[in-house]
């Protein structure tokens, strides 16, 4: 059994109602911590123009990592943060051949996580075709 307290100043409101805006707290604090993990902690160009462009390549990558575990990860994976991520999935040792007019993504089977990898590309692909 789990017990939970936490104490608020918020008068009259049902027990529920704070749990969920604690919740949704705890939510955006974790998406925080995650956008600067995945280069928000600090603007690496030296004009406005060019930082804004890599705000905009760190919220689409955040974006696919909001999206990741919803439509492609099972199991653990769907816990993982980008450092994990970054190590277990995005620097897997791979190869794209063209062949037939189909490509061919080869990845090393000695990897420990290609399994993961496999059957995240699996649920990527039977997803339906957006339009």
């Amino acid at each position: 059994m789990r017990i939970t307290c936490f104490a608020t100043s918020t008068p009259h409101r049902p027990i529920a109602e704070l749990q969920l805006r604690h919740r949704l707290r705890a939510r955006a604090e974790d998406r925080i911590r995650a956008a600067r993990a995945t280069g928000l902690r600090n603007l690496p160009l030296h004009r406005t123009a060019q930082n804004r462009i890599w705000l905009e390549i760190v919220q689409i990558a955040l974006d696919l990592l909001a999206w990741m575990p919803m439509l492609a990860r099972t199991g653990t994976a769907r816990l993982w943060e980008p450092r994990r991520l970054r190590l277990r999935l995005f620097s897997a040792a791979a190869q794209l051949v063209t062949t037939g007019r189909r490509r061919i993504l080869r990845l090393t089977q000695h990897w420990p996580w290609t399994g993961e990898i496999t059957i995240a590309l699996e649920r990527l692909a039977l997803l339906p075709s957006p339009g």
